[in-house]
């Protein structure tokens, strides 16, 4: 508390004695000036962390002082003091980011609580969070296992999540490593709840939840409504937390209709739930149906390059007669061109957007340590997420959305999960690549780790003669030469494919124009 410097600014200062030996004595170190003036040299030689600074002073005003100051020492905490309660003044005050204001006359308690706010908020806050999360630990223990539904499941991510972001916004260490003990164990028994009942839902579509394949049919198509124009845009690879991280950006610009989280299918990977939600089919369906656009995953050429025919052939399907236009965007010159030519197609119902970025930056984590130095865990990548989306194009496509006036759904395909368990696992040469999940004829790994699908079929994946196996929680398969420098290669990076909450439970929001 010593170690406070206050800078005290009136041109009555020598009126303050009394003030300045009741905050000395508990411990806060003052400084008198009695001009703005004399406050800018002053605070080019010393350091202090607060300001108090009475508004009504001759020469350089309380404002116009405010205002050098905040050029000099932008983030310094300034307690503007004024007799003055007009509107017009204090949004004066305020705009320039003013800290707090008293209104004469103040009291010495008034002036001790204004410090204190200023300087043990952060502590009170973290004293209250912890103690919260304190009480709430063993309730969100016992409800993890009287979990019964996928809604249910959704809901207890929706209410883990509130719990991560207010522990990390304390910056707790250890409360934050007891709170990622807990979600590990809520999401080893979500796997467990996915192995138990995925199946069911794939072979009964009446029954099932909200899921990659019947996303647009239950959802998106039932919103479109004659002379309305719409565009649906599919981010990929954002996980709900990133979704709340940049909500508030479109907020500015949209207001939500509806938003709710569906369920990726398995494998959660662009090849199976993407396609899956264009198609409006299961994997399984889709290569029966349009063998002629399923690519499987020992064939070459690209996976996901007929999603326009897709949706196309999902729209027949379903009698619905709309025009669509489509586009991919992979880079820079693709949203450019599409923000030049966004809204000349008037008689166009609905316009899609698949937009790459998030997916591209989650492998460039893989691949490149500038990325993995950035983003080193969840906090910081949602950190970057918004720094990017701040600044894109998408954004920008956002906002002249809204100008024409178009009806906004966006969602993804799946999400990721931060990885840092290595699991061995052997396959034969054909075998894929993924580290979530593997397709193969012969895979020998601890069964008791993984999910393994000896029927693929039922369980809406293509046929074959092969089995497929799932990581669950933060694992990821590695093979068994040189199993050290890849596991550490790929330890820690944000992969998808496999059963967790963060890759399977994902958002879907329907937005107004303002």
């Amino acid at each position: 508390m010593g170690s406070i410097r206050i800078l005290w600014v009136d041109d009555e200062v020598e009126l303050l004695k009394p003030h300045f030996l009741f905050l000395e004595e508990r411990g806060y170190d003052l400084t008198p000036c009695n001009s703005g003036q004399d406050a800018l040299e002053l605070i080019k030689r010393e350091r202090f962390q607060v300001i108090m600074l009475d508004e009504n002073m001759p020469g350089l005003s309380g404002i116009e002082t405010l205002n050098e100051i905040k050029i000099s020492l932008p983030n310094i905490p300034v307690l503007m003091i004024t007799k003055n309660e007009e509107e017009e003044l204090m949004e004066q005050a305020i705009g320039s980011k003013i800290s707090d204001y008293l209104i004469k006359p103040v009291n010495p308690n008034q002036i001790l609580s204004a410090l204190k706010k200023l300087f043990q908020h952060k502590d009170l806050i973290a004293e209250r969070t912890i103690r919260n999360y304190q009480k709430e630990f063993l309730n969100i223990s016992t409800r993890l296992l009287s979990i019964r539904t996928i809604k249910e499941w959704q809901d207890f991510y929706m209410n883990l999540l509130y719990w991560e972001f207010e522990l990390e916004s304390i910056n707790n260490k250890g409360m934050m490593e007891i709170f990622k003990t807990q979600k590990k164990e809520a999401n080893h028994l979500f796997a467990r709840f996915i192995s138990s009942n995925y199946k069911n839902w794939i072979l009964s579509d009446s029954d099932s939840p909200l899921l990659s394949n019947n996303l647009l049919r239950r959802k998106v198509f039932p919103t479109l409504k004659e002379n309305e124009r719409t565009l649906f845009l599919l981010i990929d690879n954002l996980r709900y937390d990133q979704w709340m991280a940049i909500s508030s950006l479109i907020e500015d610009h949209y207001q939500k209709q509806e938003e709710v989280l569906y369920c990726s299918i398995i494998p959660t990977s662009t090849q199976y739930s993407r396609n899956s939600i264009f198609s409006g089919l299961t994997p399984y369906q889709m290569q029966k149906m349009h063998p002629e656009l399923w690519v499987d995953e020992a064939d070459e050429g690209g996976k996901n390059l007929h999603e326009k025919e897709f949706l196309e052939k999902q729209l027949k399907r379903l009698n619905i007669q709309i025009s669509v236009d489509y586009h991919k965007i992979l880079n820079l010159k693709d949203a450019h061109n599409l923000l030049k030519d966004f809204g000349n197609k008037k008689k166009c119902d609905l316009i899609t957007v698949v937009y790459n970025f998030v997916d591209i930056l989650s492998h460039a984590k893989t691949e490149m340590n500038i990325i993995k130095e950035l983003a080193p865990d969840d906090k910081a990548f949602r950190s970057i997420t918004l720094s990017w989306f701040k600044n894109s194009p998408l954004l920008e496509l956002i906002e002249k959305a809204r100008e024409k006036k178009y009806k906004l759904i966006i969602t993804t395909d799946h999400g990721t999960i931060n990885v840092l368990n290595p699991q061995k696992v052997i396959g034969d040469r054909k075998t894929n690549v993924n580290l979530r999940y593997k397709k193969g004829k012969s895979l020998t790994c601890n069964q008791k780790e993984v999910f393994l699908v000896n029927d693929p079929v039922n369980y809406g994946l293509p046929v074959s003669n092969e089995k497929y196996i799932f990581a669950k929680n933060d694992q990821y398969f590695i093979y068994q030469n040189n199993f050290n420098q890849y596991a550490l290669h790929y330890k820690n990076t944000f992969q998808h494919g496999g059963i967790s909450m963060e890759e399977m439970i994902v958002p879907l929001t329907i937005l107004n124009p303002k």
